[in-house]
């Protein structure tokens, strides 16, 4: 059972709660979006991380996952897919628009697999 401390004010005992406040490390792209998605889709899930105080590192987490994933689809895609660096020389403005793409495709394969789920 929890002890809880009280202190008097005025006529009235209030509870003397403290927050455990924990440093972070900062949350990136895709963990804030995995937030969002959780404050509007995941309400519960999103309240009883935020209350167990495991919300940060969670978030954290995803961003993680998500940016690993991301530095491991867009080469395997983009060997598939055959951009180069011949085609980087030879053609700036067509390998920005291939790779574009792919990091665009990628990121929605990283949205469905860690982000929305």
């Amino acid at each position: 059972m929890i002890q809880i401390d009280y202190k008097p004010c005025g006529d009235y005992l209030i509870p003397d709660l403290k927050l455990n406040v924990q440093r972070h490390e900062p949350i990136g792209k895709y963990g804030r979006m995995r937030e969002r998605y959780l404050k509007e889709h995941r309400k519960g899930l999103y309240s009883c991380l935020l209350l167990s105080g495991k919300l940060p590192d969670h978030l954290h987490e995803i961003d993680e996952a998500a940016q690993q994933r991301m530095n491991l689809l867009i080469p395997l895609m983009a060997q598939q897919a055959g951009v180069t660096e011949k085609l980087k020389e030879d053609d700036p403005m067509a390998w920005t628009q291939m790779m574009n793409g792919l990091k665009a495709q990628a990121e929605e394969i990283a949205f469905q697999e860690l982000i929305y789920s």
